[in-house]
């Protein structure tokens, strides 16, 4: 075979070797943007999920504090928030609030008719948030039940009180350890809107509340 065929030959395959590399670069930018379009239609669409909820509690009149007193049962409203379903998955039953405007800000399911009210200090709360879709599975389900009675807490762990949020004053639950607010609004006099404002983040968690016997 001839030098100059040879050449020919390893030309030819260098080409086909470049046209390859350069169609696998091309599919992976493919791949790149649709899954950066995929990435900003769902950050667009939470936030308008957030913003649809916002305006809805806007709404919605005060309630005072005095109102709320008795046991509540909480379920979370899908709005984008990294803690939707999150708390559900855990067994969250709801919040407990005391003629003393104290509170169990959250009640968990610790057995068929039976409620423990946990200590919000133990929840590492930027870690819940970073790592948010480890807490809507089956494995930290299972290692929070397991945990429950070590998170127990030794009485309430929130105040009750008015505080002014969205130009409104109407009843809100500060936590003691926790810079956390839940402000509420009434839906009527069995249920109640919540929005759970963590210090430092813009993020809003929704969520409602519904009047419920004593278990």
């Amino acid at each position: 075979m001839g030098e100059e065929h040879r050449l020919r030959l390893v030309g030819a395959g260098s080409g086909r070797a470049a046209g390859c590399t350069a169609e696998g670069q091309i599919e992976t930018a493919r791949g790149a943007t649709a899954a950066g379009r995929s990435g900003l239609t769902s950050n667009i669409v939470e936030r308008e999920q957030a913003m649809n909820q916002m305006e809805r509690f806007q709404k919605l009149p005060p309630v005072d504090p005095h109102e709320m007193i008795g046991l509540w049962k909480g379920r979370g409203i899908p709005s984008g928030h990294p803690l939707d379903g999150v708390l559900e998955n855990l067994g969250w039953f709801g919040k407990r609030f005391s003629a003393q405007m104290r509170a169990d800000a959250l009640l968990f399911r610790g057995g068929e008719k039976r409620l423990v009210a946990i200590e919000p200090a133990w929840i590492p709360l930027r870690l819940a948030l970073r790592f948010h879709k480890i807490g809507r599975t089956r494995a930290a389900s299972n290692l929070f039940s397991y945990l429950l009675r070590r998170l127990r807490a030794k009485g309430p762990v929130a105040s009750l009180k008015a505080v002014p949020f969205q130009g409104v004053t109407s009843a809100a639950m500060a936590y003691d350890t926790q810079s956390i607010v839940d402000h509420f609004r009434k839906v009527d006099d069995d249920r109640l809107m919540g929005a759970m404002v963590i210090e430092g983040d813009e993020r809003v968690y929704f969520f409602e509340l519904e009047r419920v016997e004593e278990v």
